[in-house]
Parts: C-alpha cells; sequence; structure tokens
C-alpha cells in the first residue's frame, strides 16, 4: 500500500483529524486524515484509491472492533470525524465522477425522535464504507421520507428510533414507503429495535450495530 494511504488509514483508525488536533495524545503535532488525504490526491493517488484503501479498509476495522468491544463511541467518533476530515478533499471528484459510490442511503431518526448520536455512527460508517448519506436528522415525518426517495431513485432507506414509543412511528413510516415505493430496501436499528420487531413490520433488515449495517449495505445493497 502506498505510504500515505496507509498514514491516512491508521490516522482514520486512531481518530486522528489534523495536525492541530491534539488527540490522540501519542500523535499529538503530527498530520492528520485532513493532511494526508490532501497530500495523496496532490502527488497524484487515483481517488477512488484514497477512498477504497485509505479510507473505507480502515473504517470496515473500526466497525470490526466496535463490535468486538475493542473500542467504544467516543473511538468511533473520532474516526468518524477523521473520515469526514479525508472525505472533504474527495468531494470534488465525486462531483466529477472521478470516484463512484456505491448508491444512495437516505438516513432519518423517526418522527417523535430526537435522537441522533447512533444515525450519526451508522451514517459515518455507511459513507466510510463508499456511499452518500443523505442525512434527513431527527423527529423526521413520513413525508420527507418520501420526498427524499423521489429526488434520490434507487436509494437505500435507514430508519432510527431509540424510544419504545417511537418504534410505533417507524412501523408507520414503512408502511407509507412501502405503499408510495414497494421496491424501496429498508434497514432499521436503534437500542429498543430487535430483528423480531423488523420482521414483524416488514422491514428489510434489522443491525444491532453500525459494522451489521455496512455488511448487509455491502451485501444486499450493492451491484457492480
Amino acid at each position: 500500500m502506498n505510504e500515505v494511504l496507509e498514514n491516512l488509514a491508521r490516522c482514520i483508525e486512531r481518530g486522528k483529524v489534523n495536525s492541530k488536533s491534539p488527540y490522540p495524545p501519542d500523535l499529538k503535532g503530527q498530520d492528520g486524515a485532513d493532511e494526508y488525504a490532501r497530500h495523496a490526491l496532490d502527488t497524484g493517488v487515483d481517488p477512488q484509491d484514497v477512498l477504497s484503501i485509505g479510507m473505507v479498509e480502515a473504517m470496515q476495522r473500526v466497525g470490526a472492533r466496535f463490535r468486538n468491544k475493542e473500542i467504544f463511541v467516543p473511538d468511533v467518533l473520532m474516526s468518524a470525524k477523521a473520515m469526514s476530515a479525508a472525505m472533504t478533499h474527495l468531494k470534488p471528484h465525486f462531483q466529477s465522477a472521478s470516484v463512484k459510490r456505491k448508491g444512495t442511503v437516505i438516513m432519518g431518526t423517526v418522527s417523535g425522535d430526537l435522537h441522533d448520536i447512533g444515525k450519526k455512527i451508522v451514517s459515518m460508517m455507511i459513507e466510510g464504507s463508499g456511499w452518500e448519506v443523505i442525512d434527513l436528522g431527527t423527529d423526521v415525518p413520513p413525508e420527507r421520507f418520501l420526498t427524499a426517495i423521489q429526488e434520490h431513485p434507487g436509494s437505500v432507506v435507514g430508519l432510527s428510533a431509540l424510544l419504545t414509543t417511537t418504534m410505533l412511528n417507524m412501523e408507520k413510516t414503512l408502511q407509507e414507503i412501502r405503499r408510495a415505493s414497494p421496491g424501496t430496501r429498508v434497514i432499521i436499528g436503534g437500542a429498543p429495535v430487535t430483528s423480531a420487531f423488523a420482521e414483524q413490520i416488514g422491514a428489510d433488515a434489522y443491525s444491532p450495530d453500525p459494522h451489521g449495517a455496512v455488511e448487509y449495505m455491502n451485501t444486499h445493497c450493492f451491484t457492480l
């Protein structure tokens, strides 16, 4: 692997955002994901390699470590922040089509629920895996999901809920999506959500963690 890409991947795994970031302490004062991504592109590294080798593989390792309880939510958030800093340099290449996305995922916390952190982690992991994420935020009514589906044909929808009371709105949202766009795949997740509930309401998939969501997306929603 290109040395710059190795350093980029290491910074994303460790959550080293840029040279000014004091975290992690042992990398204080050193370049971070921001600088390495820019340097890789400036020196002619293929933007697709920057994404797939320097970023996607790093976020996959972060997801695996999170699932194995080797790291925790704050660590994942720092990795996601580092990944976002690197992604800033890649976005012009997405627009020029020199980097291909796997597809589009529409994410949102359902109506009545204002919890955001879980959805943000999953969104970052999915984006780091090579997908474009349209984040609708929190307290999202069904009609906003339907509008986003119309604006992004062929997209996948991710519904999040952190309260047992708002799980009912998850079911209502899914029903509206099924009526308006029966072919749209819908993945659900959140602390109170279970695989049994996903089966009950007819969701296409459920994942208890970000890594599982990414695995499902890459296995079932991505076609060459």
